[in-house]
């Protein structure tokens, strides 16, 4: 408990930001530390629209709230990491490289280690390159040093093996409160996952995990969901859930494997 601790601890720092310019020349400014809770749920498109039509009265859009996020979520051979969350444990961490949109090998990229504790979300995040960050995660190589590195280090060597192992690519649209900019609301809809070509330069394709007229609602705050968020989805009677992506992708993987499917490892 005193590693967790500290571990945790590392993770209180003050929200770092940094920017860089995407794939179409715009300039986007991301934190690098965050310390929220995250609550999810799964809506209809009508619901959705619903909800985005409440919304308005409190609630901007994001400057860039409309974009495609690739992750690769990297795991031990025996998917330690995957499992270990799906048991819903009072701690669980996990590791991922996120592009926006698809990266080339000379796109900025961002390293997260994202951990769970009591219900609260901690997520560290560093940038660099496609091909550098690839490099760093699949063979330990990298020039700089940092505390969140540090951590990542840490992360590599403590499970063995670590590897690529899902690409889980979606639409996000994004949207921030008038009155608290740590208030936000995320829709991800067409949410497909793959084994293979587990690269962020392939491309969006994949197997979709929801159906087609479903997306998944993300709230994400400091402190509490505000009162008319909170009566918008109770008197809709929708109801908060628990929700992996990368979970369902493995979920499906197990079923294939048990089922003569695919061999993994």
């Amino acid at each position: 408990m005193q590693i967790l601790s500290k571990i945790l601890i590392s993770f209180k720092v003050a929200q770092v930001q940094y920017t860089h310019q995407n794939e179409r020349g715009i300039n986007m400014s991301y934190q690098s530390v965050f310390k929220r809770y995250e609550i999810k749920y799964l809506v209809t498109n009508e619901q959705k629209e619903m909800i985005m039509q409440e919304m308005q009265k409190y609630m901007y859009a994001d400057k860039y709230g409309k974009s495609t996020i690739c992750n690769i979520y990297f795991d031990t051979p025996d998917f330690l990491l995957i499992r270990r969350s799906l048991e819903h444990p009072l701690y669980k961490e996990k590791l991922r490289l996120r592009s926006y949109g698809v990266a080339k090998h000379d796109s900025t990229t961002f390293i997260e280690i994202k951990k769970k504790y009591k219900r609260v979300v901690y997520k560290r995040r560093t940038e660099m390159t496609e091909s550098e960050s690839m490099c760093y995660l699949c063979s330990g190589e990298h020039m700089a040093d940092s505390q969140i590195l540090r951590e990542v280090d840490y992360f590599l060597e403590h499970y063995k093996g670590i590897a690529p192992q899902v690409v889980i690519s979606y639409n996000r649209e994004a949207f921030y409160s008038k009155n608290d900019y740590d208030f936000r609301v995320t829709f991800d809809n067409n949410i497909l996952w793959r084994d293979y070509d587990l690269s962020l330069c392939k491309g969006i394709y994949g197997t979709p995990i929801l159906q087609k007229n479903y997306s998944l609602i993300e709230i994400k705050t400091g402190t509490a969901v505000p009162m008319w968020m909170t009566k918008i989805l109770s008197e809709n009677k929708i109801y908060k859930t628990s929700f992996s992506k990368y979970g369902n992708a493995y979920l499906v993987i197990m079923h294939e494997k048990a089922n003569g499917g695919k061999k993994y490892a």
